[in-house]
């Protein structure tokens, strides 16, 4: 058994070798190259011990990357640190000038997506013969629907869209995650059959985890994130700003899963406040060239290796093939969700808020999912349905990552053009 040290000096060498090789020859955006190179790997390791059996390295390395808890590296470690380098680079001034929109779209969305996804993939499921209830078809659909902050915004650093539609892009992903996260769990309760104490799952209950956990960590993630910066601004020493930023992060996400709130809605809050207020008044030019810098590089290494592990997972989530036709037909199935939940709200506000022309098929071709969907599948107990469940979402992951993230560049040039 290796040591935790073990596990990420390991990590980080293959992570930087494999980073060189896709830098020198491959040349793709370097998150999505990420992916790319360790699926590939991961997939010529297969066919290496498929074709030459007993070699051992394809059992020592599976052993490596099973003894990696992806959930928990994603859902109890990076995200938080992730979410909060976004939101310190979100422009409050844009996203309060946008905040219907992104808010329609970061819930009602994802209500949308959640029931149409859900319902199409129990039909799909049980047209293909396999095991699917509709409660369980509908946790499918509550965690692959959020856009996934990591990703959408990594694309965005390599896709220049106008100011207005970014704001949406990156203000929806950034909130439709926590969201995501608290519809994920009520309907996973809700297929479980029970929710806290064993009691039955009802409206009322679903109503309280809502209000609890999204309003819950907004509310903590202000407060944390306001006495961090009042901290901040009572002095002038940047390893020490830097340091509060850290705990902030780190604690506040903490405390959130302590008291049963929204983590991620937490932090983004906090680095939203950071972000915005700290170079006002709290930071000095110093202070500001540090901390910035160093949650651009904390977000860089984070969404590397993020990329990577989901390259390489797929050497531990070997497949049923009789899972094969559920899971593409996710992919289209997720295509539809995704456009009726941006549709529908662009639909209602236009006549109050501008869109930018294009705007529909922007952010659905650009609603790409990741690491977090991956993590919260993994999370579902062990039920004859979570196979199929997470077949489908390293289907979709993996095509909205690279086949959307790679196109999306060339679908803006074709259809956006300022209002």
């Amino acid at each position: 058994m290796l040591s935790v040290f073990d596990l990420i000096s390991i990590l980080l060498v293959i992570t930087a070798v494999f980073a060189w090789i896709n830098h020198r020859l491959i040349r793709l955006p370097h998150t999505i190259g990420l992916l790319v190179v360790g699926l590939g790997a991961s997939l010529l390791l297969i066919a290496v011990d498929f074709a030459v059996p007993n070699t051992g390295l394809y059992e020592n390395l599976t052993s490596f990357i099973r003894q990696i808890d992806f959930r928990s590296a994603v859902l109890d470690g990076m995200l938080a640190f992730l979410l909060f380098a976004g939101a310190m680079h979100v422009n409050l001034a844009r996203l309060r000038s946008r905040a219907g929109a992104v808010g329609v779209m970061a819930t009602i969305g994802v209500l949308i997506s959640t029931a149409i996804v859900g319902g199409g993939f129990y039909v799909t499921a049980n047209w293909t013969g396999l095991p699917m209830t509709l409660g369980w078809a509908l946790v499918f659909g509550a965690l692959i629907s959020p856009t996934d902050p990591v990703a959408v915004l990594s694309t965005l650093k390599a896709v220049k869209v106008p100011e207005t539609l970014e704001t949406d892009m990156s203000g929806e992903s950034l909130f439709n995650d926590g969201v995501g996260v608290v519809v994920f769990t009520a309907m996973l309760a809700i297929a479980a059959g029970s929710g806290s104490g064993g009691e039955p799952v009802g409206p009322m209950r679903v109503a309280e985890l809502f209000f609890v956990e999204a309003l819950g960590g907004a509310a903590l993630g202000l407060v944390a994130g306001y006495i961090a910066y009042r901290s901040m601004r009572a002095i002038d020493d940047y390893p020490i700003e830097v340091l509060t930023s850290l705990a902030l992060v780190a604690g506040t996400y903490a405390l959130a899963d302590h008291l049963h709130m929204s983590g991620p809605i937490a932090v983004v809050v906090a680095g939203l406040l950071i972000g915005n207020r700290g170079p006002h008044d709290a930071f000095s030019d110093l202070t500001q060239r540090y901390m910035f810098g160093f949650w651009q590089l904390v977000d860089e290494v984070l969404n590397t290796i993020l990329f990577l592990l989901i390259g390489l997972e797929v050497l531990v989530l070997r497949f049923d093939l009789s899972f094969a036709w559920a899971a593409l037909l996710a992919i289209p199935l997720v295509f539809v969700g995704r456009l009726a939940s941006v549709a529908a709200p662009v639909f209602f506000l236009h006549r109050r808020q501008p869109f930018v022309a294009g705007t529909i098929p922007v952010l659905t071709w650009g609603g790409l999912r990741g690491g977090i969907s991956i993590a919260l599948a993994l999370s579902i107990p062990e039920t004859p349905e979570k196979s199929v469940i997470l077949a489908a979402t390293y289907a979709v992951v993996l095509f909205t990552i690279i086949v959307q993230g790679l196109t999306l560049k060339s679908l803006v040039r074709r259809v956006v053009r300022e209002a």
